[in-house]
């Protein structure tokens, strides 16, 4: 049991990304001996987030050598991009040390229940439709983890009459003692390969999520992926499937141009036609968070208008203007190959697709098949992972057109204007990370953006 009593404690936030900041927030109302550790130079760190730092009293260590002295402090917050099992930490905590996240401490001091989302594609956009459909019924709902706040910014907002919903990545989930309330496990394929040792690693962390369940919780998973029913099946809790492939007897499914729930009894739930969202796994997302609303009682009304008005989230599949004919999507939020396959299987058009960035260690091989099969009709190639993926489109044998050495997205995105016919769709979806180029794909995506409206 993580100590409760902070005042007086030594305690080092690794990393001074946003979690780090909000951890160093928290503990600074509870009167504790504040640090925070980062791998970045001092002169590295932007000035107002130093000035932030010294403002709530903590002392800054940073460079190479930044985890060297762990084992002088009582509690060690990892933000989630920090491996658990990194050398320093592990000494630590064998000397006595806490090693805890902000996830893991918003579970311990939570009194909402919690609806933990997972997957590999359609975390955010399931876990704001949620937050969506809650807001329309009328509950005090709060949406946090890799999207919205960060948790422990809404510790003194909640109640045990409030519910929160949080985006979980495996970085979060790796080390949790506690799973959520309704547990969400969305299409589950491997991801984060550069970070976890393995893919049995990673799903190993996905697994998290529905370990420490009991019977009085709820697991909602997608029944289309193997891996993600084979993790959901192994919790305590009730249990509820979605499908865009076969009828489900308790749960949701795609019926011919309806969203359909089983919950009770057979109800239509929402027209295919008034979801703006484009693409099949974003049918399944709207499945999944139908059926998180259904388990909470929402009556299908808040359901269905909520998800009519639902728009999406910037940088995935997010449509950016139309120019001659061609619309232009924005999905820099893919950064795998398995989410670009979905960005390209949203469209029957001819597509001209930009792929490439830096390495996640992913395996291109079935990307290249479903641009040879998908009626890609050209593809731009960027960045450090352009010739793996130029290489897994020859072994598909890919006809369409292949460019390389275009860098700057002005280029990029001219070159795609200059490729495309009226009907064809230009697609932003990299199935790569961003930072061989920019500091997040948040940047790479408004770069595109911006290109794309200065046509």
């Amino acid at each position: 049991m993580l100590i409760m009593d902070f005042k007086g404690k030594k305690i080092a936030v690794i990393g001074a990304g946003v979690e780090g900041l909000s951890s160093l927030e928290f503990f600074s109302k509870k009167e504790a001996l504040l640090f925070i550790l980062d791998q970045k130079n001092e002169n590295e760190i932007k000035r107002d987030k130093l000035d932030r730092i010294k403002g709530l009293g903590a002392k800054i260590i940073t460079g190479k050598n930044y985890l060297s002295s762990l084992s002088d402090f009582d509690i060690i917050v990892r933000s989630p991009g920090v491996r658990r099992d990194l050398p320093e930490i592990v000494r630590a905590e064998k000397r006595g040390a806490v090693v805890t996240s902000q996830t893991k401490l918003f579970f311990d001091l939570c009194p909402a229940k919690i609806i933990g989302v997972t997957g590999t594609k359609g975390k955010g956009t399931t876990s704001s439709l949620i937050y969506e459909i809650l807001k329309q019924a009328g509950r005090e709902v709060f949406l946090g983890g890799n999207i919205g706040k960060p948790p422990l910014d809404l510790i003194d907002e909640l109640t045990k009459e409030s519910i929160v919903v949080l985006e979980l990545s495996s970085f979060q989930l790796i080390d949790l003692d506690k799973s959520p309330y309704i547990a969400v496990i969305l299409m589950i394929t491997s991801e984060h390969l550069d970070w976890h040792k393995s893919p049995d690693e990673y799903f190993k962390a996905k697994e998290t999520i529905v370990k420490f369940q009991n019977e009085n919780d709820s697991v909602v998973m997608n029944a289309d992926f193997e891996q993600s029913k084979k993790i959901g099946d192994t919790s305590l809790a009730k249990k509820y499937y979605f499908s865009t492939k076969s009828k489900i007897g308790q749960g949701a499914f795609v019926d011919e141009d309806q969203i359909v729930s089983t919950i009770g009894s057979l109800q239509e739930v929402v027209k295919i036609s008034d979801i703006k969202i484009p693409g099949e796994h974003n049918l399944q997302n709207v499945a999944a968070a139908t059926l998180v609303a259904e388990i909470l009682k929402i009556p299908v009304d808040a359901i269905r208008s909520a998800v009519r008005l639902y728009k999406g989230l910037p940088h995935r599949l997010e449509l950016i203007a139309e120019k001659n004919g061609v619309p232009f999507y924005n999905d820099s939020a893919s950064t795998n190959p398995e989410t670009t396959i979905a960005a390209i299987l949203a469209f029957k058009n001819p597509k001209i697709l930009i792929l490439g960035g830096s390495s996640k260690n992913s395996n291109f091989d079935n990307l290249g098949k479903a641009a040879s099969n998908e009626n890609v009709k050209a593809v731009i190639l960027v960045g450090q992972e352009a010739i793996r993926i130029k290489q897994s489109l020859e072994r598909a044998n890919f006809k369409g057109q292949i460019v390389e050495n275009v860098e700057e997205m002005q280029g990029v995105v001219g070159k795609a204007v200059s490729l495309a016919n009226m009907g064809d769709v230009v697609i932003l979806s990299p199935a790569c990370a961003s930072f061989d180029q920019y500091k997040n794909y948040i940047e790479r995506g408004e770069k595109f953006k911006q290109a794309v409206r200065e046509l």
